[in-house]
């Protein structure tokens, strides 16, 4: 027969195990994966995500562990490695570039407890949000800073891939240099790769060669600037500040900056708030911000810029306000108005002053 100390002892080991299993559970840390399209380097579009997840480290220290794995192809690679991040324990993961759309959604699907957050994107569904900054902001301060220090009205964009959110980007850029140069025009090389440094070199050459002497980009080396830097004509930067890769021919960069964003959603996971959503900041939000203008700038020229950055924090200045005309000549946007949100996402034509097709 059972002694009644036997039973009791039984049940206080019982809860005391219980006890100490539900501690541990709590204490464990939120696992967070990310997953990057190109090298973390020291610059970039991955550069500037990484410094956001070492920033939650700093935030949350031993509360959270993050992962990444970087220079993933968009596609079958991309799937395999968001899969296996979910089946590794992972509680949020974030990926990083545009054509990790589909397999984000594809494996959503399959880890139904898992949240997701896609950058750039725009298919979401009950365990996958987005997120994107307002990156044609900044183009259209770059473009203003090309078109006040260009000598020969041209300005070369090496550009990835003609998705909407690249086209806006050089339009918006287009919109800037012609505010302040009507005569100024932008010339598009494709490199249909975010991460090629050669293929960068090359496209920033041939820009060049064509009479440019202001250099951008929309990839994501630092090959552009460098290449401008060796050849003495100047560049704006993109995603980071690049300037130790071009200490003279650096203008200025559009830089985009993730802390704070990865910080709340952190925050919403572990609350239990955490829903399906859109996010969309620029200026206002700190999300796109201006690095420091080179001393070669005259102060009229980046307190223009600055008066103009500043009007477009505070909703008074449109980078996309009519009246707008494509190549062709035809009126898009008219006077008094400007483009909506869905129509800036979805652009797929080119503004008056960019030289060149969209590839088809």
């Amino acid at each position: 027969m059972t002694s009644i100390r036997k039973i009791l002892g039984s049940a206080a080991l019982a809860g005391a195990l219980a006890l100490a299993g539900a501690t541990a559970q709590a204490e464990a840390p939120l696992k967070v994966g990310f997953v990057y399209v190109s090298p973390v380097g020291d610059a970039g579009w991955t550069y500037q995500h990484d410094l956001a997840r070492k920033n939650l480290e700093k935030v949350f220290g031993d509360k959270i562990k993050t992962t990444f794995v970087e220079s993933v192809p968009e596609g079958a690679d991309a799937e395999r490695v968001i899969r296996q991040l979910a089946a590794d324990g992972n509680t949020l993961i974030f990926t990083t570039s545009f054509g990790y759309m589909n397999p984000t959604i594809k494996v959503a699907q399959q880890f139904p407890k898992v949240i997701f957050e896609h950058a750039t994107g725009y298919k979401r569904a009950k365990n996958v949000g987005t997120y994107s900054a307002r990156f044609y902001e900044g183009r259209y301060i770059a473009g203003v800073v090309a078109g006040k220090m260009t000598k020969s009205n041209t300005i070369g964009y090496v550009a990835a891939f003609p998705i909407p959110e690249v086209v806006n980007g050089i339009d918006a850029f287009t919109q800037g240099l012609r505010s302040v140069n009507p005569k100024g025009q932008v010339r598009v090389v494709w490199t249909s790769a975010w991460y090629d440094p050669g293929k960068e070199r090359e496209a920033a050459e041939t820009l060049i060669s064509q009479g440019a002497d202001v250099l951008t980009q929309h990839t994501d080396s630092t090959a552009v600037v460098q290449t401008a830097e060796e050849k003495h004509v100047w560049a704006i930067g993109y995603h980071s500040d690049m300037s130790k890769y071009g200490p003279h021919a650096q203008l200025t960069a559009s830089t985009h900056h993730w802390d704070e964003y990865y910080v709340g959603e952190i925050k919403k996971v572990v609350g239990g708030t955490w829903k399906s959503g859109d996010v969309w900041g620029g200026f206002k939000e700190g999300m796109v911000q201006m690095a420091p203008m080179n001393s070669a700038v005259p102060k009229e020229v980046a307190d223009l810029a600055k008066e103009k950055q500043a009007a477009i924090a505070a909703g008074k200045l449109h980078p996309f306000a009519g009246p707008i005309k494509d190549q062709s000549g035809k009126v898009r946007v008219p006077q008094g108005k400007h483009m909506t949100d869905a129509e800036i996402l979805s652009m797929n034509w080119f503004v008056e002053g960019v030289v060149g097709t969209l590839p088809k």
